[in-house]
């Protein structure tokens, strides 16, 4: 489960390697957020040649989580 202030590591090629989660989107009273649940973040820690810079804040989405996802959960993206 994800909550505010959890620090997690980044699974895309943004250049960001490091972000806080500032809110979970969903509601006023969602508390955490688990796989397929969009999340602001602010970058912590980023790659000196990356596209996104430190201090950046952006939308982003859960795609990985160890806190009792069923295996064979599939996160579908829609355009």
């Amino acid at each position: 489960m994800i909550q505010q202030e959890s620090r997690l590591t980044v699974a895309d090629n943004s250049g960001a390697k490091e972000v806080l989660c500032i809110k979970v989107l969903g509601g006023t009273r969602k508390r955490y957020a688990s796989v397929g649940d969009r999340i602001i973040v602010t970058v912590k820690n980023a790659l000196p040649s990356g596209n996104i810079k430190k201090g950046t804040v952006s939308k982003a989405v859960v795609v990985r989580n160890n806190q009792g996802d069923p295996p064979g959960r599939w996160i579908i993206y829609q355009l």
